[in-house]
């Protein structure tokens, strides 16, 4: 089966958002104890999302190898880390991926998958849910809006169809069913330059409209910012909007989101094994604020001398903090009333209001 069709800019005309987001002007944030390691298993993927804060994509040539998967395995079972968060890229698509999540859920690590739902319906990948549901694996799986054309021109052409195939296929495995342990949360990105709805309303939304046309349940609804980095950020420049993005994050900050980033209790592992304070950071190359080296390597690290220490911090960390907050667990807070002014949010070309969206305002 063919994936969906490409959409967003191609690596070789990708306009660099690092040096615009280096700054000193983010209220400084420390480490608290470590819970979560985020693993970025490669940036190989099916689909070529327009929001894509990694650039990924099919042609991506870059995974994780089998040493470094079993450094990191290492140093999760030494610091006694409770949870793993596996992302991409698509982190289904690494060869290691079987053999990775066996290894974690025997050392009863809890294991999250974060999915874009249409890798469960390509050749050779058709398995791999029922493979998740028998670990036990929870799924967090991206669907950015619930009506099909929203979705395929941010992920590309027969997306949505795909999506809601891998999520029908989901269900019936007991994923997001009424008393099932396997649990399913959805993820929404807006489609242009506004900061999410209320997460709520976005749940009841989705809710409503999946389950009474496509008979779908799920657990959570998380609302995410869009991260004005590779992909994305690059578009914003193109448009020459990315500086009015940055002052509407920065108008909608919260300082009372600050202790719930999950930088404070999650560290980013890439493909070759360095360590950074968040996945944001390792796709702007930031080196880990608790180093004094430009790079430090998970298998070089103990996990107890974080604690306490600076975080790396940019611009682009108003993503995080800006109105209700943003998160890979969803929201942070409550939401600020500002966020939802058309006033102050640039327009880039392709994006919707709330309203259009059919996500409610």
């Amino acid at each position: 089966m063919n994936g969906p069709g490409p959409v967003g800019d191609s690596s070789d005309t990708m306009h660099l958002t690092r040096p615009l987001l280096l700054s000193n002007q983010f209220p400084e944030i420390r480490r608290g104890h470590l819970i979560t390691l985020q693993m970025n298993l490669g940036y190989l993927c099916n689909m070529s999302c327009s929001h894509c804060h990694v650039d990924a994509g099919p042609r991506r040539r870059e995974i994780m190898n089998l040493k470094t998967i079993n450094q990191c395995m290492d140093f999760v079972v030494e610091n006694g880390i409770g949870t793993v968060d596996l992302t991409g890229g698509a982190p289904e698509m690494n060869p290691h991926f079987r053999h990775l999540v066996h290894s974690l859920r025997g050392n009863d690590v809890h294991v999250i998958d974060r999915c874009n739902l249409t890798i469960l319906e390509q050749e050779g990948y058709l398995d791999i849910a029922e493979f998740m549901a028998r670990q036990g694996v929870e799924i967090t799986a991206s669907l950015p809006c619930y009506l099909e054309d929203n979705v395929d021109r941010q992920r590309g052409k027969g997306a949505f169809r795909s999506s809601i195939a891998g999520l029908e296929r989901l269900n019936r495995l007991g994923y997001g069913q009424p008393g099932s342990e396997l649990k399913l949360n959805l993820v929404y990105n807006p489609q242009g330059t506004d900061l999410p709805p209320p997460q709520q309303q976005l749940h009841t939304d989705y809710s409503s409209y999946l389950k009474d046309h496509f008979g779908i349940v799920f657990n959570e609804l998380y609302s995410l910012a869009n991260m004005p980095i590779r992909r994305f950020g690059s578009k914003l420049v193109s448009q020459g909007l990315f500086d009015a993005y940055i002052q509407l994050l920065k108008d909608n900050f919260q300082e009372s989101n600050l202790g719930s980033v999950m930088c404070r209790d999650t560290l980013s592992v890439d493909w070759k094994g360095f360590l950074y304070d968040c996945d944001f950071n390792q796709m702007l190359e930031i080196p880990l604020g608790a180093s004094d080296r430009q790079t430090m390597h998970i298998s070089s690290l103990e996990g107890s001398l974080l604690q306490g220490r600076r975080i790396s911090t940019g611009l682009h960390c108003y993503g995080c903090t800006a109105g209700q907050g943003s998160s890979c667990g969803g929201t942070l807070g409550e939401a600020n009333p500002r966020q939802g002014s058309q006033k102050q949010r640039p327009e880039l070309d392709g994006s919707q209001s709330a309203e259009k969206s059919g996500l409610g305002s």
